[in-house]
């Protein structure tokens, strides 16, 4: 994709029907230019505390993965550097996924109770079938399961129907075992097809985390509805704190400093903060300590809001108002195959 522009536009930029004519022809010609580009409505700088629930100043939402026992036998990839011969099961890997399901998301689990923390959950369907009770265990505590495919593999390149029969299937495994019907969708890798923001609308999705684009939710447009994005993180991933070498107060000063920028920002806009975790990475013990600390440190701010990702979607398509609309072009414009 080629470097997105965005134009700055206010509500008081829509005062009049001058205005409005004006977008109309400006946005159309921009976006012809640049196929690849987004056109952004963005809203007005508010006053602190106006754009979250009960005042709240700052979001701050984790995304816990739910992949160990969903991996393929071989080429998952994990800490050892050694890759193994095609086609031989990877023992090492697949025990290291393992340990996500054995010791990281029960130790997760019981770190978030202890600060009263609800999170997303998103779930790979084969891993749930490997491990039903404690996928319920994760409902039952009152966290959000989140759709993550079938099997831990990519779907970007299936055929539209196939795509969206891929995506259903995870969301029928989630719903048989958890009792929930999940409306968060997580692609491998975050990679997906040219349709997916309608195919996840049709089945009755809310939201993608997708994008790391920006820092607060926004909305795209599809085909007349409003469908929302809870942006990802890369930078504020466990898998960018490796476990050679790892680093546990530079691992908190990163997430100290992640915070205190965002909770400056938020005085006048929206911000969220966004913390991936692994179930076989952020489980292990000394990880948990470090994730441990750096909740006391946030919540011993006023205005926090530790929020389930299906929360903040709400939340973003009621404040319509308040959150950046994002119009793209529909797949059959957009010139890609």
């Amino acid at each position: 994709m080629s470097e997105t522009t965005e134009f700055a536009l206010t509500r008081r930029a829509f005062a009049g029907a001058a205005a409005i004519g004006a977008l109309a022809a400006i946005a159309p010609s921009a976006v012809a230019a640049d196929r690849g580009a987004d056109a952004v409505e963005r809203p007005l700088s508010g006053k602190p505390g106006s754009f979250w629930p009960n005042g709240a100043r700052l979001a701050i939402s984790i995304s816990l993965m739910f992949e160990g026992g969903g991996q393929p036998i071989s080429g998952a990839g994990g800490p050892l550097s050694e890759p193994i011969k095609p086609g031989f099961s990877d023992q090492p890997t697949n025990t290291f996924f393992a340990y996500g399901t054995n010791e990281g998301i029960p130790r997760a689990l019981d770190l978030f109770d202890k600060h009263d923390i609800k999170v997303t959950s998103f779930m790979i369907g084969k891993a749930i079938e490997q491990n039903p009770d404690l996928a319920r265990e994760i409902v039952k505590r009152g966290h959000e399961p989140g759709a993550h495919g079938p099997t831990w593999s990519a779907s970007y390149d299936l055929p539209r129907e196939q795509e969206k029969a891929f995506i259903k299937e995870s969301v029928d495994t989630i719903k048989r075992i958890t009792g929930q019907q999940p409306v968060g969708w997580n692609a491998f890798w975050l990679r997906n097809s040219i349709h997916i923001s309608e195919t996840l609308q049709d089945l009755g999705f809310l939201y993608s985390i997708d994008e790391p684009s920006r820092d607060e939710p926004f909305i795209i447009p599809v085909r007349g509805r409003d469908f929302a994005m809870v942006p990802y993180t890369i930078h504020m991933n466990d898998f960018l704190f490796p476990f050679q070498g790892y680093d546990p107060a530079g691992h908190e000063q990163s997430l100290r400093d992640e915070f205190d920028q965002l909770y400056e920002e938020a005085a006048t806009r929206r911000r969220l903060m966004v913390i991936g975790m692994h179930d076989r990475v952020s489980g292990h013990a000394n990880r948990i300590r470090v994730l441990d600390r750096f909740f006391k440190y946030a919540k011993s701010h006023d205005g926090i809001w530790f929020a389930r990702k299906d929360e903040i979607a709400r939340w973003a398509l009621s404040q319509r108002q308040n959150t950046p609309i994002v119009h793209r072009l529909p797949p059959a414009e957009s010139g890609l195959p």
